[in-house]
């Protein structure tokens, strides 16, 4: 089965115990790892937000449903969100999707881009954003139509994409706990309108039985 609330639990949990850890070395500033920590108390009801958003996600996902391959591209701690979102798509879409460092973007996958491979962008307000801006900005100059993840309110986000998955603003070391939601519910919605079994994907196992 693709169990979302894997991904999601196993952020969280190596989440707190970096926390825990960062308190007993002394390697980050008790203020700092204060606010991530109430930051962790708002997750519950930013991740209720976005779940909320899951009948526009599915407009979306109607008109991107054909896709042959599809690119997903994230920067810092949002790289791993980007690999998690290209999973989903390929676990139970059977959708070619690749999760990319954007950084690394221009090494290869730029190559493959056109009005036929959508790029999907994760440009949440983090240290990386503006250059998450200019990578966004080189697909749409290759004519691929761009879906953004980005906080509320991003009127820049609004004009480079062509479709705009909306979430909260949390703490930037957090945000991969939100920002990979609207991610597995496109892969979700996409796979329930062509008709794929979501709950039993062709030839996945649980990692539980198999090696």
């Amino acid at each position: 089965m693709a169990a979302t609330k894997t991904y999601v639990s196993q952020v969280t949990a190596m989440t707190l115990f970096a926390l825990h850890l960062a308190k007993l070395r002394g390697t980050t500033d008790a203020r700092r790892l204060r606010e991530i920590s109430d930051g962790t108390k708002l997750l519950p009801a930013a991740v209720d937000v976005v779940l909320n958003t899951s009948d526009e996600i599915r407009k979306v996902a109607r008109e991107f449903r054909k896709a042959h391959d599809v690119l997903f591209l994230g920067r810092y701690v949002n790289f791993p969100t980007a690999l998690e979102g290209a999973l989903k798509l390929k676990e139970i879409s059977y959708i070619h999707a690749e999760g990319y460092p954007a950084g690394e973007m221009k090494h290869g996958p730029i190559a493959l881009l056109d009005s036929n491979v959508p790029v999907v962008g994760i440009m949440t307000d983090d240290r990386v954003r503006e250059k998450m801006i200019s990578n966004l900005m080189e697909s749409k100059a290759r004519e691929a139509p761009v879906i953004v993840i980005a906080n509320h309110g991003d009127e820049e986000a609004k004009a480079l994409a062509d479709r705009v998955f909306w979430v909260p603003k949390v703490d930037e070391l957090l945000s991969p706990i939100v920002n990979v939601i609207p991610l597995q519910l496109l892969a979700y919605h996409i796979a329930d309108i062509e008709g794929k079994d979501v709950d039993q994907p062709r030839n996945l196992a649980k990692t539980v039985t198999v090696e």
